[in-house]
Parts: C-alpha cells; sequence; structure tokens
C-alpha cells in the first residue's frame, strides 16, 4: 500500500518543470526581496494593499501604502507599465494581494506577489517598520 504521499502520483519531470517554473512568474518570496533591498537592487516597486492603520502599526521597509480598493488607473497613472509591482497583504490566511495583482493585471502592469506577506516576514526574523512613507495616493485619503 502506497503512503499517503505516493497515493496520487506525482507528475512527469517535465510537467513538473512547467508547473514550478510558471509559479515563480506570479510569486517571490520575502528573502527575495529582502536580499534584493540589501544588495540595493530594488528595480520593483513594493505595495502593501492592507488599509492604512494596519500599515502604521507596521509593514515591510521601502513598501508603499496603496489598499487594494485604490489600485486603479487614476491613482497609478504616475507608473508606466514597465514597473513591476510586488504587492503584499498580512499573509497566508489573506486574499487581499491576489485580488491587488489581479487589479494590477488588467491595468496592464507587470505584478508578482510576495507570498507570505507581513506574516512571512516576521517568520523569516526581519523587522517591520512604522516609519511613514508618503504613498503615491495618499491624497484620496483611505480610512478602511
Amino acid at each position: 500500500m502506497p503512503s499517503l504521499v505516493r497515493d496520487i502520483p506525482a507528475a512527469p519531470s517535465a510537467i513538473a518543470l512547467m508547473h514550478f517554473s510558471n509559479r515563480l512568474t506570479f510569486e517571490t518570496d520575502c528573502s527575495d526581496v529582502y536580499t534584493s533591498q540589501q544588495q540595493g537592487e530594488v528595480d520593483f516597486i513594493l505595495v502593501d494593499v492592507r488599509g492604512p492603520l494596519a500599515f502604521e502599526r507596521g509593514h515591510v521597509p521601502g513598501a508603499i501604502n496603496i489598499p487594494g480598493r485604490l489600485l486603479t488607473a487614476e491613482g497609478l497613472a504616475s507608473y508606466t507599465t514597465n514597473n513591476l509591482f510586488v504587492v503584499y497583504c498580512a499573509g497566508p490566511h489573506c486574499n487581499g494581494a491576489n485580488k491587488a495583482a489581479v487589479k494590477l493585471a488588467a491595468l496592464g502592469y507587470p505584478v508578482k506577489e510576495m507570498i507570505g506577506g507581513v506574516t512571512g516576514w516576521l517568520d523569516e526574523g526581519f523587522a517591520l517598520s512604522t516609519e511613514e512613507l508618503k504613498s503615491p495616493v495618499a491624497a484620496i485619503g483611505c480610512e478602511c
């Protein structure tokens, strides 16, 4: 009798290669974001899509705050479609980053999700920032 792991056979290697390679086009992780920041190789816009109060309590250093509901063509007019957005939310229990990624992709922007969100960041042992950063849509004033 096979184990529960082998109860459903693994995909053939070629299919597994395609699947896992494709996932990396949609996702990045906290460690890659942190390392990129430490090496000064920040060629992406890190966006915390939670509400302003959650952002103020603690966010990933270098992130800007654009709550998901404010991701609109008007709010993003200062960005070009060459800008890569990396979005995150509270953590794996929240789909705010997925919703934000859908909005950004629908507007023509390249986007990746930072898997794990704030929870993943803390699990990696990285510190959150409470430094207030100016959001490009701060004038809209989200109080969610």
